[in-house]
């Protein structure tokens, strides 16, 4: 089968190789894969690519053997997976506990797009805890997180102000139910009750100074690629109380988390923003185009024909 492995090279960060075809372990699934996408996070691995490294964590496709001791969905099933690795390929093979059968209307371009960003953003709702009614600040939020978290805050009575690079990297952001988009984070009016930041830099402290006595800032990634720090100065200059916490997704079993996303938006109340989507020849340079921004929301790489 054909795989995309790392190249060292950042104008070109993959490139095709033959391998041999994925022997699943007992709870695994194999799934001929129909569409991947690819994570920001992840081409900055590729930049200087560790020895064995073969990327790809969000895939969709038709499960061509089921698992040996009997758990997960038959052959025939057209499921969503979040493998740990190796999910650019023709095959890959698929723990059963972080896999999610495709209901009718929900196609493997759509499924593809929502692991990672999708599984970050209900966990970090779920840190966050009640939000409705309180007042949401959301960094990065043209990024795939960013629209997920967005429309799953919104839907339960948030009021989100979504910060963007740019007006053309948040028109969607408005649609999916923010109050207000503004593109730094010294705009916002604020206080905040809650701050979800991805940025980095200066944005984190900025952001802490916006929350209320006693809120909440959540750290979740690092957008800038400029570290983040608070220090005494800056907490000092923050609300008296204030809550910092840095969040990670990771940690499976991914297959419950999955199951809602895609009940979601097979029921119409989350809508992958998939800002790219090309057949999968096309990977090196829709990697750099995410690694630099060029692309609002999700990109969709596709193998094939897929449905």
């Amino acid at each position: 089968m054909r795989r995309l492995i790392p190249t060292g090279d950042a104008s070109r960060p993959v490139t095709f190789a033959q391998a041999a075809q994925p022997v699943p372990a007992p709870d695994e699934v194999l799934i001929k894969v129909e569409a991947f996408s690819p994570n920001r996070g992840e081409t900055f691995l590729l930049e200087a690519p560790e020895p064995g490294l073969l990327p790809g964590k969000d895939v969709a496709g038709l499960v061509v053997q089921a698992a040996a001791d009997g758990s997960g969905p038959p052959a025939g099933s057209l499921v969503v997976g979040h493998p740990p690795m190796g999910g650019w390929a023709e095959y890959a093979a698929v723990p059963t506990h972080s896999i999610a059968v495709l209901p009718d209307g929900l196609t493997t371009v759509q499924a593809a797009a929502l692991p990672l960003a999708g599984i970050t953003a209900l966990r970090l709702l779920r840190t966050v805890g009640a939000v409705t009614g309180r007042r949401v600040l959301l960094t990065g939020a043209s990024g795939g997180v960013g629209h997920y978290l967005t429309e799953l805050a919104a839907a339960a009575g948030a009021e989100v102000t979504a910060v963007t690079a740019t007006a053309e990297r948040g028109a969607r952001l408005r649609e999916l139910g923010a109050a207000a988009i503004v593109h730094d984070v010294d705009e916002t009016d604020g206080p905040f009750d809650v701050v979800l930041e991805s940025t980095g830099g200066k944005a984190l402290p900025a952001a802490l100074a916006r929350l209320v006595p006693d809120g909440l800032l959540v750290w979740f990634g690092q957008a800038s690629r400029t570290p983040a720090t608070v220090n005494f100065f800056d907490l000092l200059a923050g609300p008296q109380n204030a809550v910092i916490r840095h969040f990670h997704y990771a940690g499976a079993p991914y297959g419950r988390d999955l199951a809602t996303l895609v009940r979601l938006a097979a029921d119409g109340r989350l809508h992958p923003e998939i800002g790219r989507t090309a057949d999968w020849s096309r990977t090196a340079d829709v990697l750099v185009d995410l690694r630099e921004r060029r692309i609002r929301g999700k990109a969709v790489l596709t193998i094939g024909a897929s449905r």
